[in-house]
This record gives C-alpha cells, structure tokens and sequence, in this order.
C-alpha cells in the first residue's frame, strides 16, 4: 500500500502554513511536502515536523521569483551560479528537515531554458547533493497549466536523466501532469518504474481528490504497489470543497494515510 504524504503547499490552505503541520499529522498523514519552505526558518519547520511525528518528504529547490514568472532556474543559461547559491540553501534546509529529496525545477523556454544548461546543473547538483544521501528530482510538468515549460514528456525526462549519468538523479511521477500531457499513465508507471523517486497525484481535469476525473487510481495504487515501489506518493492536489471533507477519497479507494498500523 503506498505511502501518502501531504502537500501542505495545496492541502490545508485554510490554516496558516505552521499550523498545517498539525492539521496533516491529525489527519493521519505521516508524511508532508511543500514547495519552497523559504519564507520560514528551517530549524522550526524541522521542530514542527519532530513535534507532530512527521517525515518531511520533499521540497523544491527555490525556482526564481515566482512572482516574476520565473518556474526554475536549472535549465537557464547565465543562472548557473544562482542556481548553485539556491541549492546549497535547499541542502542546508533539507539537513535539517531529514529530507532526502529536492526538485529542481527546469525553468521556461521563454526564458532561455534548454537541455544542455540542465544536464549540467543537474550533475553538478548531484555531485554536491551525494554527501548529504539526497536524490535530485526532475518532473515532466503539462504545458497546459505551466506553458513553456522545458521539461514536458516522460521520454524527455527519462534521457535528461540518462545523459546526466548519476545515481542520485531520478524521475518525479506526477500523474496529473502525464495525464494532461501525454495520457497512458497506467502504461507510464510501469514503463518508468526504475527511475521514478517519487509520486504525485490528482485528478484531471481539474487537479482535485483523486476520486473523480479521468484516471481511476484505485488502478493506480495497485499499479504502483506492483513495481515494488516503496517510497510517497504526494497528495498535490487542489481540495475542491475544504481538505477534510475531500479526504473521503482515502476510505473510498480503501487506502490509509499512514503506515500498515495508522489512523485513516
């Protein structure tokens, strides 16, 4: 049974960012991911996680003034040591969140991104990354929500990953985003199984619950329960009507948010 860890970034949006931490551990969630948790001191994000027995599974490397426009700058030509400057922040919060995973988002051609500057950020974040045991994610996002956006396709992600070369550079599986891209999830989840690091999920066409839409992740689970993957599964999705009463997808699907032993 996978693993399902909050993405306090989409869930709990009603409830300040510190105090979603309680809200998921309530919940029954063991597990959270945010975005970018910059805006906050890392030692009381990590205190926070140790108080509510959470493990903090992921988060992004800072990706440029979002405000801006800005979706990632490792792809980005002339970024190269802003890029380096914000991975060893992201090192810095993830040694003292425990975290083991860090997205480095790929940026927007629009911008200048392009596969050449990536594959040799991604080594090189990689390289610096090995010391600390944390594997760099890459994740194939739709054009359709992040229009221009360099990395799209699984096959592109998969040889970005092979001409990079390094054991701790891996595939981040979010469903929604193959599904609005590309569709065959169900095919892609085999298919990719030996490079993926993480999943996401969420139901397109709206990227609510996993409940309604277009994917049926009762297949889905049990899929990715057959790869013998044994890592998260994130729950990055947009709560349609309040995070609590669209958590009825957990007993509906006949999953739990912790482990084997948790609460539902």
């Amino acid at each position: 049974m996978p693993r399902f860890s909050a993405n306090i970034s989409f869930l709990f949006t009603e409830l300040p960012f510190r105090d979603r931490f309680k809200a998921a551990a309530e919940a029954g969630f063991t597990g959270v991911e945010f975005l970018f948790p910059y805006d906050e001191p890392a030692e009381e994000l990590a205190s926070l996680a140790r108080d509510n027995d959470l493990e903090v599974v992921l988060f992004n490397v800072w990706p440029g003034d979002w405000e801006e426009g800005w979706r990632g700058l490792a792809g980005i030509p002339g970024q190269e040591a802003e890029f380096a400057s914000r991975l060893d922040q992201a090192r810095v919060y993830a040694r003292l969140l425990n975290c083991r995973r860090l997205h480095a988002m790929a940026g927007l051609e629009s911008q200048g991104a392009n596969v050449e500057t990536l594959v040799g950020n991604l080594r090189f974040a990689a390289a610096e990354a090995a010391a600390d045991g944390i594997v760099i994610l890459t994740e194939p996002i739709n054009r359709k929500d992040m229009p221009g956006y360099l990395v799209h396709r699984s096959d592109q992600a998969r040889d970005i990953i092979a001409e990079v070369g390094e054991p701790n550079v891996r595939l981040q599986f979010d469903c929604y985003h193959r599904e609005v891209e590309e569709g065959s999830v169900l095919s892609a989840i085999s298919e990719y199984a030996n490079l993926t690091a993480h999943y996401q999920i969420a139901s397109p066409p709206d990227r609510g619950e996993p409940d309604h839409g277009t994917l049926d992740y009762a297949e889905v689970f049990q899929l990715i329960d057959a790869t013998g993957y044994g890592g998260w599964v994130g729950c990055e999705y947009r709560p349609r009507n309040g995070t609590m009463h669209g958590l009825s997808w957990v007993a509906e699907l006949g999953v739990r948010l912790g482990d084997e032993s948790g609460v539902l």
